[in-house]
């Protein structure tokens, strides 16, 4: 079987998961749409869950699994099973003491953590303290989340992907069924209602990790407090440092961006949140779930020494990557207002709301693939235990998206973009962000194919702008006719994405895409995933 293949199958997998939770993600939104809008409540939540989940990026799943995955390997292979069962429960444990540590700080620094993150609230009665108290609540999340992200990086090592893959799904499941279930508590208590949301990040948190605990054990692993003391825990931690600070970098952007959207007109957070979360879509069902699959593969062969295995993996998983992303946003572009209208614009998210969120989507959608693409690029460098390049490539992004930031608020303010133009400078900057990665990939490992990848994505791109095509001159032609109710919006954008499907999978075929039988496979899995 080819590599690619193999990736698209296993991908497939995490993919049909990743769906399942990117929809209740959606469900999500639509309960956070519906019941508080696009404004002062949903401005403070976004702004309060960034806190915990910019601390989840840096010392959780992301920082942490990149670095984890690599040395449970390695540690596996070199030493045993259990010496591997034992790096997972003292990382686990260090964990568990550092992070609760550092909510016990959080805690008292909320106040001018807030401040710091959203300037504009403090000219608002009442919303930096909405956004202080919402803080607070949500920061168990930080600690239950680490312990989810340990547990996923064991079984994603053992080659089991299809329940880490479900457990971020539970996440929304707490959001939605706690929240909902609380919003009456909190109205009777006199409390905002908006904190019964807070108190579902946290459930959904602790349902993440509970539910990966079974299969755990059903391969072996035992769960007990233990002193963390094994030489991986250091190596972990050795890794993390350089990965956390290319992470910073990445909180950064977002952080500049919600700084500058707070500043703006009141629910410019609320459209950016929306705009981002709807465009993370395509790129968890299909980068992520790549991504996740060749760390897995590239730290195999980094730990076997196999550069031409690593450098087919790396490939492999590039092309897939973009010939998933590249149609995916472009479909996004074209039907940002009907995809936004369909799911978002009930109860107090109206018209204007969706107008102003597609806008802030279209922009994002320049740098979907690159975001994806980026991803896959970042864990080759961690798989060989070389983390600086990606560091360094991180900080170019940071320094392209502020200069891009300063630019579009200031001397081309005039153009009008207002928090587009933030969305637009995360994207071109993400675009940055890839150039850097690839270029030391180069030079690190020599050629990657590069121009396969390239004329595999120049063919992905023309049978993408073909199969769109009908659905852009269709909205040039009708307006705004696919407004009217939800029934008629559900047929509109669900006949146009099963047109354009229809369309891309022919015009692949005609301009001969390599990585079409991949694709199909990747599809298959993932319908027979749901079949079961």
């Amino acid at each position: 079987m080819s590599e690619d293949l193999k990736v698209a199958r296993h991908a497939g997998t995490i993919g049909a998961a990743t769906l399942l939770s990117r929809v209740l993600g959606l469900v999500r939104e639509q309960v956070m749409a519906g019941w508080f809008g696009a404004g002062f409540a949903t401005d403070a939540f976004n702004v309060a869950f960034r806190i915990p989940n910019l601390l989840r990026d840096l010392f959780a799943e992301g920082a942490m699994s990149s670095a984890f995955v690599p040395t449970f390997t390695s540690v596996r292979k070199q030493q045993g099973e259990d010496e591997g069962w034992a790096l997972g429960r003292q990382l686990m444990m260090a964990l568990l003491l550092v992070l609760t540590a550092i909510c016990a700080i959080g805690w008292v620094l909320a106040p001018p953590l807030v401040r710091l993150f959203a300037p504009g609230f403090a000219k608002i009665p009442g919303k930096l303290d909405l956004a202080v108290l919402l803080t607070r609540v949500m920061l168990p999340f930080l600690p239950a989340v680490a312990l989810a992200a340990v547990a996923m990086g064991m079984l994603n090592a053992r080659g089991r992907f299809a329940i880490p893959a479900l457990a971020p799904a539970l996440l929304n499941v707490g959001m939605v069924a706690g929240g909902l279930a609380l919003i009456p508590v909190c109205r009777a208590w006199g409390l905002p209602p908006i904190l019964a949301m807070a108190f579902g990040v946290v459930f959904g948190g602790l349902l993440q990790f509970a539910c990966q605990v079974p299969a755990l054990y059903a391969e072996g692993f035992r769960l007990w407090p233990e002193w963390p003391r094994h030489a991986g825990v250091l190596r972990v931690a050795s890794l993390m440092v350089p990965a956390m600070v290319g992470l910073a970098a990445t909180q950064l952007n977002l952080f500049v961006s919600t700084l500058i959207a707070s500043l703006l007109v009141q629910g410019s957070v609320s459209w950016l949140t929306y705009a981002f979360r709807l465009m993370q879509l395509p790129i968890g069902v299909f980068g992520v779930a790549l991504a996740t699959v060749s760390l897995t593969g590239l730290s195999r062969a980094a730990a076997e020494q196999d550069m031409p295995a690593l450098k087919n993996t790396l490939s492999a998983t590039l092309r897939l990557v973009f010939a998933l992303t590249v149609p995916a946003a472009l479909w996004l572009a074209i039907m940002a207002r009907p995809v936004i209208g369909l799911l978002y614009e009930h109860g107090r998210f109206h018209a204007l709301d969706t107008v102003q969120t597609a806008g802030a989507l279209i922009m994002y959608c320049i740098g979907l693939p690159a975001f994806a693409a980026t991803g896959v690029c970042t864990r080759a460098f961690y798989a060989l235990g070389n983390a600086s390049a990606a560091v360094r490539a991180s900080f170019g992004a940071v320094a392209v998206n502020l200069a891009l930031n300063l630019l579009f608020i200031g001397p081309l303010r005039p153009l009008g973009l207002e928090h587009r133009a933030l969305a637009l400078a995360t994207s071109l900057a993400s675009v940055a962000n890839l150039a850097q990665l690839t270029l030391a990939l180069r030079k690190r490992i020599g050629p990657i194919g590069g121009r396969r990848i390239a004329g595999s994505a120049s063919r992905v791109l023309l049978a993408s702008i073909l199969a769109v095509a009908p659905s852009a001159l269709a909205l040039a032609f009708t307006g705004q006719s696919w407004r009217g109710g939800f029934v008629r919006e559900g047929l509109e954008v669900g006949g146009s994405l099963l047109l354009t499907i229809v369309t891309l999978f022919a015009t692949m075929k005609l301009l001969h895409v390599e990585e079409l039988p991949a694709l199909g496979a990747l599809g298959g899995t993932i319908v027979d995933r749901f079949r079961r």
